[in-house]
């Protein structure tokens, strides 16, 4: 998994999290498969298509945090990450 400092997608702009779709028991192949990325100020009420449910591991970046809740439209238990 990138280290909280390192998220940066490809065009060099600064990420708040990074939520990875495959899991592993394994560390080091725990952050792979496809990846949704997080920029900072982000509101996401829902999940994007295809990730309700999806995501497995994730990395929060330095000076962000991520805030998840158990059921659509901010509704249900909250639990919050950060680096």
């Amino acid at each position: 998994c990138p280290s909280p400092s390192e998220l940066r997608p490809s065009n060099g702009t600064r990420l708040c999290a990074l939520l990875y779709a495959d899991n592993s028991p394994y560390y080091d192949q725990c952050c792979a498969g496809t990846a949704l990325e997080v920029p900072p100020g982000t509101d996401m009420p829902y999940m994007p298509h295809g990730w309700a449910g999806r995501a497995s591991s994730l990395v929060v970046g330095t000076r962000c945090e991520l805030t998840v809740w158990s059921r659509r439209a901010k509704e249900g238990k909250s639990r919050r990450f950060s680096a």
